[in-house]
């Protein structure tokens, strides 16, 4: 046993918090930097057995140093830059992409406390999280959207059209999609009654095991949460900004060497961050499926195995849906995500509010459950008919209804001054060669009159 006079808090100490600050932001700079690498190859690995091959399977064994083959070739590869680009952004764009992925988790603590002995014979009490304050979430919030800065200077700095247009989507599917993470977000703040993290992720160790998860008090709001931090990280099937197929490569069109390898890194940092934000928000944080009270060092262990989970679940996700058109994408934000988000406020507003009477909350949590098997079923019959052969549906175009009349009205309105024009132009043509051919004409016969006149002319004089 500890004598607990010799256990010191590391935040009252002014010499423990830095050297903590110090040694939790390297922890988190190595471990981040690491994960990226690692995730590359995760995904890579995964994809393959997706479409039944391989996978990198030559550097390393099953692989594991493809990553740190493919950091050399990045750093030795030529680093291009435009001429029509602006140097000053074109440069920056990179770092201010990058930076955000790696401070959002500056308040997603990894563990509970823990006791480090230190070499005054003292022990110190010490955090497995960079920093604690009561507006976590809000940091979150706020440093998830400055990424997207980063994509927009990166399209409008390149000097390039494709990259603009991505950098364009990426700040459209920014407004649209932050909005229901933030609403979705306005749910575990409600039941832990803090916009702290480490508050959040304490509330939900209170019950026994993992019933104690917000994912099983609302999962709607769980699924918006993981959908709209998909596009905050432009992620399939939501990589409208980086879409090869109609912008070449996007808002990174134009960057080569490191400055690409930033970007790069950027999306698969971020996929790390927004994987632990999910995790503190909806699966426990630090708690559970390992009881983290057996022993401090399991917190971490549960976070990295949730992480793990959710970023194969992404990789998931990419291997198996294809991008979605763009407008259906905007369509999606605002006209399902959105109220969906709203909706899911308010139930769990509801809930809250009858939670303190237990009759209301038992005939509510019946009612709750009942509707949920009810959705159960009916996606599980929605799957089951769509297992039938689709039927033969009419691809005529049917152009005999009241909406295809008003179109054609509208667009004979609208076309009818060019139509004029262009029948005036083809009628000034007729007449020019109309006046033309006249022309032609009357110099031609002037000329015969001329010629029969000197003829005549030359027949007196003889």
């Amino acid at each position: 046993m500890i004598d607990p006079s010799l256990i010191v808090s590391c935040s009252a100490n002014a010499t423990c918090s830095v050297v903590h600050a110090v040694v939790m932001s390297l922890l988190f700079f190595l471990v981040l930097m690491g994960g990226f690498a690692y995730t590359t190859w995760l995904e890579r690995r995964l994809v393959a057995r997706f479409q039944h091959r391989l996978g990198p399977d030559r550097v390393g064994p099953a692989g594991l140093l493809q990553p740190i083959a493919d950091g050399i070739k990045l750093i030795f590869k030529e680093d291009v830059t435009p001429l029509d680009a602006d140097k000053i952004m074109y440069w920056l764009a990179p770092m201010i992409k990058a930076v955000p992925a790696l401070i959002v988790l500056a308040v997603v603590p990894l563990g509970s406390t823990m006791l480090v002995p230190w070499f005054d014979g003292r022990w110190y009490e010490v955090r497995l999280g960079l920093t604690d304050v009561n507006v976590g979430v809000l940091w979150l919030l706020a440093i998830t959207s400055l990424g997207t800065y980063g994509v927009v200077l990166a399209g409008w700095a390149s000097g390039s059209k494709y990259s603009m247009y991505g950098g364009l989507r990426s700040s459209a599917q920014m407004i649209s999609y932050e909005l229901s993470m933030g609403i979705s977000m306005l749910v575990p703040i409600m039941i832990a009654g803090s916009l702290s993290v480490v508050k959040v992720i304490e509330t939900q160790a209170e019950p026994a095991l993992m019933l104690g998860w917000f994912f099983w008090q609302n999962p709607l709001a769980a699924v918006i949460l993981m959908t709209a931090l998909l596009a905050e990280v432009n992620r399939s099937p939501f990589d409208m900004p980086e879409a090869e197929s109609e912008l070449v490569g996007g808002y990174h069109t134009e960057y080569s060497g490191m400055k690409f390898a930033l970007f790069f890194a950027a999306e698969y940092i971020g996929m790390i961050a927004m994987s632990a934000v999910f995790a503190a928000m909806f699966l426990g944080g630090y708690h559970w499926p390992l009881p983290a009270t057996w022993s401090p060092l399991l917190g971490p262990v549960n976070m990295i195995l949730k992480i793990v989970v959710l970023l194969s679940s992404m990789v998931w996700v990419r291997a198996t849906l294809p991008r979605i058109r763009y407008d259906r994408l905007m369509a999606f934000g605002w006209k399902i995500m959105f109220p969906l988000a709203l909706l899911s406020v308010a139930w769990q507003a509801i809930v809250l509010t009858l939670a303190e009477d237990s009759t209301a909350m038992t005939v509510y949590t019946g009612l709750a459950g009942t509707a949920f098997a009810l959705v159960v079923l009916a996606v599980l019959m929605g799957l089951w008919r769509s297992r039938r052969a689709a039927p033969a549906y009419d691809l005529t175009d049917s152009r005999s209804s009241l909406g295809w009349a008003i179109v054609y009205g509208i667009g004979a309105v609208v076309a009818a001054p060019f139509a004029l024009y262009d029948w005036l132009k083809k009628q000034r043509g007729s007449f020019e060669g109309f006046w033309e051919a006249t022309r032609r004409e009357r110099e031609a016969a002037r000329a015969a009159r001329a010629a029969e006149q000197q003829a005549g002319s030359s027949g007196d004089s003889r």
